[in-house]
């Protein structure tokens, strides 16, 4: 979860509806993998490291991230996570790299860099928000670079080397509400300002939207056509 993100929604963002919805996409998409530890590339706040940590065998969590304000080191539930400004190698055998691609000039660099620190068997999972039309605000506010196509993605994944595993987009329920609410804004607004899309529900809207996104796990392995968000686990070849 971006720092800022977890700053606009406060105390109640491992909550929101779209965290949830996406820690159980991946929880779906590593179903099978026993992965003891993780490497969580631009980890921000730690979410899907921690959320992984409670709900699947593996022990410990190494979170990076450049903006945190200093290393630190805690225990939850009896395993530990580290956080850290940069770090060397982990020996992972699980890496995530939840919405970080698309901060970076260099893309394929970065996850070059991710497979360096990790153990050779490692298993890499990528998300990374879908569609360049999409561009908004949000985005802006955000500091993306871009945003990308399912091919686009594996296209940057195959470029550093691995090969690719499973990929999908996800939040396809959702997708046309958002973009009825994007394209007027790009079409008519101008220039888009930074400003965040992100806000809390009510819990009855917030329990809806979760609701209606948990029952599309069940297609997330054949949907090729549109979502928010693009997927994609990959392995060294």
């Amino acid at each position: 979860m971006d720092i800022k993100e977890r700053a606009q929604l406060g105390e109640s963002a491992d909550e929101h509806w779209y965290y949830r919805s996406k820690a159980r996409a991946v929880e779906r998409l590593l179903l099978g993998t026993q992965a003891r530890k993780i490497l969580d590339v631009g980890a921000g706040s730690g979410f899907f490291s921690r959320y992984l940590l409670a709900n699947s065998a593996a022990v410990e969590a190494w979170c990076v991230d450049t903006n945190y304000a200093a290393d630190s080191d805690i225990v939850e539930n009896g395993k530990n996570i580290h956080f850290r400004k940069s770090a060397e190698h982990v020996d992972a055998d699980l890496v995530l790299l939840m919405d970080v691609l698309e901060h970076v000039d260099d893309d394929v660099g970065l996850l070059r860099d991710a497979m360096a620190k990790a153990s050779a068997q490692a298993r890499f999972l990528i998300s990374v928000p879908a569609f360049q039309f999409m561009w908004s605000g949000h985005d802006v506010f955000l500091e993306h670079k871009r945003r990308y196509t399912l091919a686009g993605i594996e296209r940057v994944v195959e470029a550093a080397g691995l090969r690719i595993r499973r990929s999908t987009y996800f939040f396809a329920a959702v997708f046309p509400a958002a973009m009825l609410l994007r394209l007027p804004r790009k079409l008519f607004g101008g220039t888009p300002q930074p400003a965040s899309d992100m806000k809390m529900h009510s819990r009855p809207t917030n329990w809806l939207l979760g609701a209606v996104s948990s029952a599309e796990l069940k297609l997330i392995a054949r949907n090729r056509w549109f979502g928010l968000t693009a997927f994609c686990v990959a392995m060294r070849p």
